[in-house]
């Protein structure tokens, strides 16, 4: 069995909620241990700045999809350099 461990950010550590889902599948953990620190740390801040939970819910759902579709940072659009 694979281990499920995940790269935390620079500053903060990854909420319970947001771990569930990284580590909910293959791809995604490893898309996620595969970004940098920093990069890491803003998408746990783009996680936990909302106020509505099901907004959070929302972001912790894109942040699984985005990151197995390749984008790297929560800022990214086609054509940024961060991609």
């Amino acid at each position: 069995m694979a281990k499920k461990e995940l790269s935390s950010g620079v500053v903060h550590k990854i909420p319970f909620d947001m771990q569930k889902a990284l580590t909910s599948s293959p791809a995604t953990r490893i898309a996620w241990n595969n970004l940098t620190p920093l990069a890491r740390n803003e998408w746990i801040c783009w996680v936990t700045s909302v106020k509505k939970p099901e907004t959070r819910k929302q972001h912790i759902e894109r942040v699984c999809t985005d990151l197995v579709q390749g984008k790297r940072r929560p800022c990214c659009w086609p054509g940024c350099i961060h991609r």
